[in-house]
């Protein structure tokens, strides 16, 4: 029997195998999930979102470039330590262990050009629990996991749901004008909040959610077929929230870590 808390057992999926074309800038030569934010790959600043949360199981579902992924978790305690190398010997050794981060990592091979709902199905195997956690590998927030894993509890108890999405309002890429009835413009907003609701990303399945998953689709294609049967909830994140699909998301990353890193969660206690 399994005695670990559930915080410690839930599996983490994180989706990380696409091509991020839209951020060719860096990811001709490494994957998505690999670029940088504050010198650190912005899949290493997701995972450290879960693990503060003591969520940190993670089944990682590789794709494009995938190697670096695993090569950099390999070494990640040089990477993250002062070390002692004797090149003649071919020896290191880590010369503290302070700061090592204690994640438990499953990589999973789900192909170069799977579609997410694919690279899931590819890596069902390994989810060793009915209900798990999924979120891609390209967004930070300052969500409360715990207090999204209980309201998808309650609305499953209540009304028999699979999922749960975390919707956020997303900013408008354009600045929205309005006018009254004359033509005259009576207010300008650059780039403002909309009312609207778009998923962020950070989910909550159980495995009755597994079947709406179909080879040669994306997860959002499962997500809407689950929610045409009522089976889909929406919890409501009002916090932090930001997506890197551009070089510009990078930018604004960076320049957040350095100014208000909203997300770094795990230094704020």
């Amino acid at each position: 029997m399994n005695m670990q808390p559930e915080s410690q057992s839930m599996p983490v999926v994180i989706m990380c195998g696409g091509k991020g074309t839209r951020l060719r800038e860096e990811t001709e030569h490494r994957p998505k999930p690999m670029v940088e934010i504050g010198g650190r790959p912005i899949l290493w600043h997701i995972m450290k979102i879960y693990a503060h949360h003591g969520y940190k199981n993670f089944v990682l579902c590789l794709g494009y470039k995938g190697t670096a992924i695993k090569e950099y978790f390999l070494n990640h305690r040089l990477y993250s330590q002062d070390f002692h190398l004797h090149l003649s010997k071919n020896e290191h050794t880590v010369l503290s262990a302070e700061g090592v981060d204690d994640f438990c990592i499953t990589f999973v091979d789900t192909g170069e050009d799977a579609l997410t709902a694919e690279r899931l199905l590819r890596a069902e195997k390994y989810i060793d629990a009915d209900t798990f956690m999924l979120t891609y590998g390209d967004g930070v927030s300052d969500i409360d996991l715990p207090s999204l894993l209980a309201f998808h509890e309650t609305q499953a108890s209540a009304h028999k749901t699979i999922g749960t999405i975390t919707g956020i309002h997303p900013k408008s890429k354009y600045g929205l004008v309005e006018r009254d009835d004359r033509g005259v413009i009576t207010k300008f907003q650059e780039k403002p909040q909309l009312t609207d609701y778009t998923n962020g990303g950070f989910m909550v399945l159980t495995r009755e959610f597994l079947p709406y998953c179909v080879p040669g689709e994306m997860i959002e294609e499962s997500l809407i077929k689950a929610t045409n049967d009522g089976k889909i909830s929406l919890y409501e994140h009002n916090g932090f929230w930001h997506s890197m699909d551009t070089y510009k998301d990078k930018e604004d990353l960076e320049h957040l870590w350095k100014t208000n890193p909203r997300w770094k969660i795990w230094d704020n206690t």
